[in-house]
């Protein structure tokens, strides 16, 4: 009777640390693994920085494109950046003069 009343004591015992290994487990397993878990975590973020360092490239061209505009305006008016524009978009030259076409100017 003792070895029947010690073995059930133990089993219980042990029951409830399977209760609580399972129970670690499962939720070291979705701290991880899960919606919210960690590699998600790092997956965003890897995410972010691409997406800043898009927004840096468009700020750098905006940048870029409100200098040329701001040279363009009629209150600074740079007369070679005009005879610059006027070329690309008219697509003209003088006779005595060579073209030489490069494709980043826009």
């Amino acid at each position: 009777m003792g070895f029947l009343f010690e073995l059930r004591n133990r089993l219980r015992k042990s029951e409830i640390l399977m209760f609580f290994v399972v129970l670690f487990v499962y939720f070291s397993y979705y701290t991880i693994n899960g919606e919210r878990g960690l590699r998600r975590y790092l997956h965003l973020k890897q995410e972010i920085s691409y997406a800043n360092q898009i927004a840096d490239n468009y700020s750098k061209e905006k940048k870029a494109l409100e200098e040329k505009i701001r040279l363009l305006s009629p209150s600074s008016l740079d007369l070679d950046m005009l005879d610059e524009r006027a070329r690309a978009v008219l697509n003209m030259a003088k006779e005595d003069e060579f073209v030489i076409l490069d494709q980043d100017i826009e």
